[in-house]
């Protein structure tokens, strides 16, 4: 059996790089990189929603052991976590990454370095997290990093408020998708991150994650090579819409997804303004979701214990 090489290797072989960083950069100049599609010109320093201009703003790199198992290996999953978001929910509990934008501007050689950098401590793969509004640094930064020996799966780690035309420009780069699913209801949406269009937008990113890569493929060490994962956060008093959710996936996706059934939900952020945010899940709450996808026909679920204990207040 031939080992497994990522599908950048073979883009990049193609000479399909600098194709994509020129298209997805001409964005910027007006950028509708995402859905908010704010039209600013970051490449002259204006900032729509996420507040990036031209430079990717990282707030840290390391080897992180608190993703899903298929991601974390022996060594752990490379994350390179990027501030500014462009959803921003209330109860980020990144919030001071997210809404405050901590962190400081890289330019794409010093995300190559950390790419490699991450590929030299063992990481089995480059975790890109909260990736939509910064594809093309990311890319920019990749095309280096490859140059110089990158050689392991990149995942696009986001919150499913993503545009298909920017994924579709990523198709033949990223092997791994793991987008969240957060709500189902649009006036949740609204309510939560000003965004009543994110059910719709997360359902199309999914299909279109799904039709570039697939369901989850793992090798023989569980380590996943290519496929999408998603993340789907439990809320309390059901606002996130589980079963929609769950339903949506087994018909229209896949009905081998592989989901993480998330229960680490807590009051973060301005989550205090919003009544039915100001607890944590119940084991109630919690069990049910898991119930519920099972309903639905999702049985492939991340098989990490919870680490949270559970309060009612």
């Amino acid at each position: 059996m031939n080992p497994f090489e990522p599908a950048y290797i073979e883009a990049y072989r193609r000479g399909l790089f600098d194709k994509k960083i020129r298209q997805v950069w001409d964005v910027l100049n007006s950028c509708t990189l995402c859905p908010r599609e704010c039209g600013v010109d970051r490449l002259s320093g204006e900032k729509g929603v996420c507040q990036t201009g031209e430079l990717a703003i990282v707030s840290s790199y390391n080897p992180h052991f608190g993703e899903e198992r298929p991601l974390v290996g022996q060594h752990g999953s490379g994350t390179i976590f990027f501030a500014g978001c462009n959803l921003l929910c209330i109860f980020c509990q990144n919030f001071d990454i997210s809404h405050e934008v901590e962190g400081v501007e890289w330019s794409p050689e010093a995300l190559a370095k950390a790419m490699l950098s991450l590929q030299e401590a063992g990481c089995c793969n480059i975790n890109f997290v909260t990736p939509s509004h910064v594809v093309p640094q990311i890319l920019a930064g990749l095309a280096r990093a490859v140059e110089a020996g990158l050689r392991v799966p990149l995942v696009y780690n986001s919150s499913g408020y993503d545009k298909v035309e920017t994924l579709a420009l990523l198709e033949g780069v990223f092997d791994i998708y793991m987008p969240d699913f957060k709500f189902w209801d649009s006036k949740v949406a609204k309510e939560l991150c000003d965004a009543p269009d994110y059910p719709e937008v997360a359902r199309s990113a999914l299909r279109e994650m799904h039709r570039q890569v697939g369901d989850l493929i793992l090798n023989d060490q569980g380590i996943a090579q290519r496929g999408v994962l998603i993340r789907h956060l439990v809320l309390p008093n059901g606002l996130a819409g589980t079963r929609g959710i769950m339903r949506f996936l087994q018909r229209e996706v896949s009905p081998k997804s592989y989901v993480n059934i998330m229960a680490q939900y807590r009051p973060s952020g301005r989550a205090s303004q919003v009544t039915s945010l100001c607890r944590r899940i119940s084991d109630k709450e919690y069990e049910g979701a898991i119930e519920v996808a099972h309903e639905e026909g999702i049985t492939r679920l991340d098989s990490r214990k919870r680490t949270f204990m559970m309060q009612l207040f």
